[in-house]
């Protein structure tokens, strides 16, 4: 996107700005459009501002839902911007490339590391992609696909076209990607647990504890009206003495899935710090693990170009490796 008029002051945008659309933004939301334009503008604000015509696509009125084409001039009100987004531009995140496992001009698929969020908020100053922009200043368009939770580490998509976004994005809602996970769970897993089809419900925490205003999911039952039907398969991938290593494909991608329907079935992930067990997690951290026992191993789909299949497969991390190896019985077959 291009800007043609507009200037900023600390705190606010002083003036009208009028962007013109660029090619990689073509096809996109308006109000996805602003939402990139606008960082760190509340979606409240940003769907006010287009309900009341202050946003101008070629000087007419526009909804939410309509599309933005290129060469397109998008008339941007001026809005002030909360304190916290002002201080994060004047602080930007540090340049860092990260372990790559594909790369060519549609897609960037990386190995990410535990411990680093895929994207800033949520109390997060900056995560995978502000970094990766900030290494790849010549980028003109760097997306994340999907997300993984901070602790998780693994096979990460970026894309690197609008086109690549949407098509691949498609896929991840149509359920047409492969996506197999490894998870280290307490006690025995029974080998004939294979399906775990349990509703899952998003909450945020409430009252006094460290802990208030977290967002947590929870299970429900299958007639909850606020349930979103779930489907996790497991498999057993190695016997760790008290633990199992579990391979873990999920059919759909609720926020923090994997976690919560294992933890449900009374087998918690070592190290999880939300639903998992505390006094173990403490001991475990003794022992040497000290992260969450979760990683995005595999992912497979259709390049969102060719159409042809890809598979990735990101190691098991070398912590994560050691710990199993030092659990692991001498009959054991490996994963």
């Amino acid at each position: 996107m291009k800007r043609i008029i507009g200037a900023a002051a600390s705190g606010a945008q002083a003036e009208v700005k009028i962007v013109e659309v660029g090619e990689d933004s073509a096809g996109q939301r308006l109000d996805n459009f602003l939402l990139r334009e606008l960082k760190g503008v509340p979606k409240t604000h940003v769907y006010r501002i287009i309900r009341s015509g202050e946003v101008r696509v070629n000087k007419g009125r526009a909804a939410a839902d309509s599309r933005v084409e290129a060469g397109d001039l998008v008339r941007v009100p001026p809005v002030r911007l909360p304190e916290r987004v002002v201080e994060a531009a004047a602080r930007p995140a540090p340049a860092r490339e990260f372990p790559i496992l594909l790369e060519d001009d549609h897609v960037l698929a990386l190995d990410k590391p535990a411990g680093v969020a895929v994207h800033g908020g949520s109390g997060v100053s900056f995560g995978v992609i502000e970094q990766l922009r900030q290494a790849r200043p010549q980028a003109k368009f760097l997306e994340l696909v999907h997300r993984l939770d901070r602790e998780t580490s693994g096979v990460l998509l970026v894309a690197k076209r609008r086109s690549a976004l949407t098509r691949l994005q498609d896929q991840f809602r149509g359920r047409e990607t492969g996506k197999t996970y490894l998870a280290l769970v307490t006690g025995a897993w029974p080998a004939a647990k294979k399906v775990i089809d349990l509703p899952l419900h998003k909450y945020l925490v409430a009252g006094d504890e460290a802990a208030a205003g977290e967002r947590r999911v929870r299970v429900v039952g299958k007639d909850d009206p606020e349930g979103m039907r779930s489907i996790t398969l497991v498999k057993v991938a190695r016997r760790l003495g008290a633990y199992t290593l579990l391979e873990v494909t999920i059919k759909t991608g609720r926020t923090h899935q994997i976690r919560v329907h294992l933890a449900s079935q009374g087998h918690p992930i070592a190290g999880d710090d939300k639903y998992g067990d505390f006094e173990l997690n403490k001991a475990l951290q003794r022992q040497g693990l000290r992260r969450m026992f979760l990683h995005a191993w595999r992912l497979q789909f259709q390049h969102p170009a060719s159409g042809e299949p890809v598979a990735l497969e990101a190691a098991l991390p070398t912590d994560l490796q050691q710990f199993a190896d030092r659990h692991a019985q001498p009959t054991a077959a490996p994963v």
